[in-house]
C-alpha cells in the first residue's frame, strides 16, 4: 500500500530531489509558498517550499523502491523513528493542497525556544552566531552572543536568523 512520508532533503535542493523523483515516475508533493524577496534590490515575489529542506514523497517502501528514492541527487532521508519512516495522513497532505493552492498568505516558523543556538543570517550581525533569549515582539528577537567569556545582548529581526542544527550547535 502506498501512503505519504516526508524526505529530509539537503539544504536548498528541495527542487533538485522534486525534479529527480519526478523523473523515476515517484509521486512527490513539494509545497510552495509565495512570498516577496528578502533581496533588498529586488521587489520581487519568489516561490519558496513551505517547510524548508522537506517534501513528501507517497511509496510503497517496498526496498528497491526505497533506494530508489533515498538515492535521488540530494535526499538525505525520510522521517521516522528506529522502526523505520513514519507515514503522514493523507488529510494532512489534502489540506496542505488546499492552503497553497489558495494565494493566500501563509505564516509559518519554527518557534525558538530559549537557548536554541542561532546564526544570523543577514542584517549588520550577520555571520555571529549566537542564543536565542526571548522575543521583544514586533519580529524582533533578542540573541545573546560570546566573545571573551562575556555575554552581549542583540536586537534583531527574526526574519534574519536561522537555528543552527543540533550537531552544529
Amino acid at each position: 500500500m502506498r501512503l505519504w512520508y516526508v524526505l529530509h532533503t539537503k539544504s536548498r535542493f528541495e527542487n533538485v530531489v522534486n525534479e529527480g523523483l519526478l523523473k523515476k515516475s515517484v509521486e512527490v508533493f513539494l509545497p510552495k509558498i509565495k512570498v516577496r524577496s528578502k533581496r533588498r534590490d529586488r521587489k520581487a515575489m519568489i516561490h519558496i517550499p513551505l517547510f524548508p529542506g522537506y517534501l513528501f514523497v507517497k511509496t510503497d517502501l517496498y526496498p528497491a523502491t526505497h533506494l530508489e528514492i533515498v538515492k535521488t541527487a540530494g535526499a538525505v532521508r525520510l522521517i521516522g523513528s528506529k522502526d523505520g519512516p513514519i507515514p503522514v495522513p493523507d488529510e494532512t497532505i489534502e489540506s496542505l493542497k488546499i492552503m497553497v493552492a489558495a494565494d493566500s498568505p501563509v505564516t509559518t516558523g519554527t518557534r525558538l525556544r530559549q537557548g536554541d543556538r542561532v546564526l544570523v543570517v543577514s542584517g549588520p550581525f550577520a555571520g555571529v552566531t549566537g542564543t536565542f533569549v526571548r522575543y521583544r515582539g514586533k519580529g524582533r528577537v533578542v540573541v545573546n552572543i560570546e566573545a571573551l567569556g562575556q555575554y552581549a545582548g542583540v536586537d534583531v529581526s527574526e526574519e534574519d536568523i536561522e537555528i543552527l542544527p543540533k550537531i552544529l550547535a
